[in-house]
C-alpha cells in the first residue's frame, strides 16, 4: 500500500490517522506540495488528473479523494466495522459528515492556505464560511453531548470524526478562533485521547 502524502496536508493526515488506527502498514510517498507544486507535475497528473492529494495505491488500484479513501480503507480493512458500521442509516449519517468535511476543506483549509502559504484567495469569505460550518457543528455536538453521545455519529468514533478532525483542529492556522466553540473544543480533546492517535504539525491540543 502506497500513500502519496504531504505532511502538512490535513486531508493526507486523516488517511494517516485511519491507517494507524487500523494497524495497516503503508509506504509513504512524499509529494512536494509546497513550494515545489509537485502535485501539478506531469508525472503526478498521470496518477491523479485532478492534481490533488492524497492518493492511495493498493493492490494495483488507485483511489483519489480523502473521503473516498477513508471509505475504501474502512470497508476493506476494518473487519470489526468500528469505523464504518454496516447498517445503512449509520452509513448515511456518516456520509453526511464526509460531505461536511469537504466544506471544511473549502473554507477552514482555504483560510489556512492563505495565511500559511500565501495562497491568493478571498480569505474573509473562507473564514466566514468556516464559522458558519463551525456554528452548525457546535450546535450539533452540544445536542450530542446532552444525549450522552460523544461523537458525530453515535457513541463511538467513526470515519466521520476522522474526516472532520484535521481542518477543525487546524482552524487557528487560518485565523479562525475555536475559543468560540466549546463543544468543538471538547470533541477535539476527546479525539486526541483515542488509543493510537498520532499528531501532525500545527495541531496544538487545547487544555
Amino acid at each position: 500500500m502506497k500513500l502519496y502524502d504531504y505532511v502538512l496536508s490535513g486531508n493526507c493526515y486523516k488517511i494517516r490517522l485511519l491507517l494507524t488506527f487500523l494497524g495497516q502498514e503503508y509506504e509513504p510517498q512524499p509529494v512536494d506540495f509546497f513550494p515545489g507544486k509537485e502535485h501539478k507535475s506531469d508525472a503526478f497528473l498521470k496518477i491523479n488528473p485532478l492534481g490533488q492529494l492524497p492518493v492511495l495505491e493498493d493492490e494495483g488500484q488507485v483511489i483519489c479523494d480523502a473521503q473516498a479513501i477513508l471509505v475504501y480503507l474502512a470497508e476493506n480493512y476494518d473487519d470489526a466495522g468500528d469505523w464504518w458500521p454496516k447498517d445503512a442509516l449509520t452509513r448515511g449519517k456518516i456520509a453526511q459528515w464526509l460531505a461536511f468535511a469537504d466544506g471544511l476543506t473549502a473554507t477552514s483549509s482555504a483560510a489556512r492556505l492563505h495565511d500559511m502559504l500565501n495562497y491568493d484567495l478571498d480569505v474573509v469569505t473562507a473564514r466566514n464560511g468556516a464559522h458558519r460550518l463551525f456554528r452548525v457543528m457546535e450546535d450539533y455536538l452540544s445536542h450530542q453531548e446532552f444525549a450522552g453521545q460523544d461523537w458525530l455519529v453515535g457513541s463511538k468514533p467513526s470515519i466521520a470524526d476522522i474526516a472532520c478532525f484535521p481542518y477543525t483542529a487546524l482552524a487557528e492556522d487560518g485565523g479562525i478562533d475555536l475559543f468560540l466553540y466549546p463543544a468543538i473544543q471538547r470533541w477535539v480533546r476527546r479525539f486526541a485521547q483515542l488509543p493510537g492517535f498520532i499528531n501532525m504539525p500545527g495541531i496544538n491540543m487545547m487544555p
